[in-house]
C-alpha cells in the first residue's frame, strides 16, 4: 500500500515513540506533518527529512494550533493519517501520601488533560477533516492510531492518574472505532511497554537492566522504530479496527 500523495499529523512528532512513526510514515511516502511543542526538535527532523515533512507548533488542548497543522497537512496532500504519540508530564504520587494526606486533584486532573483529553480533542478534529475527503481506493477515508500504555491494565503503585489516563485511551479505542466507522476511517491503538525513548535513556544503565529483567523476551527494552512500524503496520492495513495492540515483550508490570 502506497501513501503517496497522502498527508499525515504526528502529534509528538519531534522525538522519541513519535518521532519513529514520523520516520516510518515519510519512508512509506506521505507528507508528514510533525506536530509538536519541541520547535528546535522538530525543525531539525524537517530539515533531515527534507521534502514532505513540516513542522507545526502544536498544542493538543488548542483548537487553533490543531486547525494549523490539519491546514498544513492539507496544503502537502490528502490527510488521512494521523499518530496521536504525545507526552510530557507525569505525577507520581500514591492516592494516600505516607503522611496521610491525599494526592493533589490538580496533578491527577493535568495528567488525564493531556493524555486523554488531549488525545480526544486530536481525534475529534483530525477525523472530522478526514470525513469531508473522498473515499480512496480502499474504500476508507482515513486511519488513526492513538497511544496507550501496559499501564492501563498493569498500572503501578503511584501511577493512578496516568493508568486512568491511559485506560480511558483504551476505552476510547473500540467505541471510537464504532462511532468513526460511518464516515469510513479507522481507529486503532498501540500500548507500549517499557520503551527505549530518550527519556527513559536518561535514567541509568542500573534502571535500564531492571527494567529489561522484567521482559519475558526479547529481553530488552522497546525500540521506538519498532513502535514507528507497528503504527504504520496499523494504517495500511485495512482490516485492523477497533483493536489495541500491546508492544511489550510480554511484559507485565509489577505493582512497583
Amino acid at each position: 500500500m502506497s501513501l503517496e500523495g497522502t498527508s499525515a499529523i504526528v502529534t509528538g512528532g519531534a522525538g522519541g515513540l513519535g518521532e519513529a512513526a514520523v520516520r516510518k510514515l515519510h519512508e512509506a511516502g506521505a507528507a508528514v506533518v510533525i506536530a509538536d511543542l519541541a520547535e528546535e526538535k522538530g525543525e531539525k527532523l524537517v530539515a533531515e527529512l527534507g521534502a514532505r515533512a513540516a513542522f507545526v507548533r502544536m498544542d493538543v488542548l488548542d483548537d487553533e494550533s490543531v486547525g494549523s497543522a490539519i491546514a498544513a497537512a492539507g496544503a502537502m496532500g490528502t490527510l488521512r493519517y494521523a499518530v496521536i504519540a504525545h507526552g510530557g508530564f507525569g505525577v507520581v504520587e500514591k492516592i494516600v501520601n505516607r503522611d496521610g494526606t491525599p494526592a493533589s486533584l490538580g496533578g491527577f486532573a493535568k495528567t488525564i488533560s493531556l493524555y486523554l483529553n488531549g488525545t480526544y480533542n486530536v481525534l475529534r478534529l483530525v477525523s472530522a477533516s478526514m470525513a469531508t475527503e473522498d473515499v480512496d481506493g480502499s474504500g476508507e477515508r482515513g486511519a488513526i492510531v492513538m497511544t496507550a500504555s501496559i499501564a492501563a491494565y498493569e498500572g503501578q503503585i503511584g501511577q493512578t492518574a496516568y493508568a486512568a489516563a491511559k485506560s480511558g485511551v483504551v476505552g476510547l479505542t473500540l467505541a471510537g472505532a464504532r462511532d468513526l466507522s460511518s464516515v469510513k476511517i479507522r481507529l486503532n491503538t498501540i500500548a507500549p511497554g517499557t520503551m527505549m525513548t530518550p527519556t527513559m535513556a536518561m535514567v541509568g544503565e542500573e534502571a535500564l537492566e531492571k527494567f529489561a529483567s522484567s521482559v519475558p523476551f526479547p529481553k530488552r527494552l522497546g525500540e521506538p522504530q519498532e513502535f514507528g512500524r507497528l503504527a504504520r503496520d496499523l494504517i495500511e492495513n485495512c482490516y485492523i479496527n477497533g483493536e489495541v495492540v500491546r508492544l511489550d515483550g510480554a511484559q507485565r508490570f509489577a505493582p512497583r
